[in-house]
């Protein structure tokens, strides 16, 4: 259940969705519910939870200690705070230094760039113009 707080022509709106299946979100507006059709479905938002992993250790005891394999992904540029994509400046298989702008996110009426912490390559572009993202949503993969 998601809670938002709107003020349109002074008028407060407090709006909780309640539920979204398919293409109809059930939705309180003040109170007073409601059953909105949307234009199309709602994008499914996956979240997947990884348990730390249990390091292994030498018949003594000690851990194993090894070195990530070279040629590998460098990182993942993710998104500061939640908003949505108003443009992709960057396409796979571009080169990009670390600082160079790679997309646009307008979250609280603000647009803000989406800088590379990277210098490498675009292996992957995770989201498309229009895309709502939440804090920490994997945006690029620079390899």
């Amino acid at each position: 259940m998601k809670q938002f707080k709107y003020t349109i022509n002074g008028s407060i709106y407090n709006i909780t969705v309640n539920k979204i299946e398919d293409t109809v979100a059930e939705v309180e507006v003040n109170g007073t519910p409601y059953k909105v059709l949307m234009d199309k479905p709602a994008k499914k938002q996956v979240v997947t939870i990884k348990r730390p992993v249990q390091a292994p250790t030498t018949s003594a005891g000690a851990p194993v200690v090894s070195r990530p394999a070279g040629g590998g992904t460098i990182g993942a540029v993710k998104s500061p705070l939640p908003g949505v994509i108003l443009s992709i400046d960057c396409k796979v298989g571009d080169e990009v230094k670390k600082g160079q702008k790679l997309l646009v996110l307008e979250a609280m009426k603000m647009e803000n760039t989406i800088a590379s912490e990277y210098t490498g390559k675009v292996a992957e572009i995770k989201v498309e113009k229009g895309d709502s993202v939440l804090e920490g949503a994997v945006l690029v993969v620079i390899n």
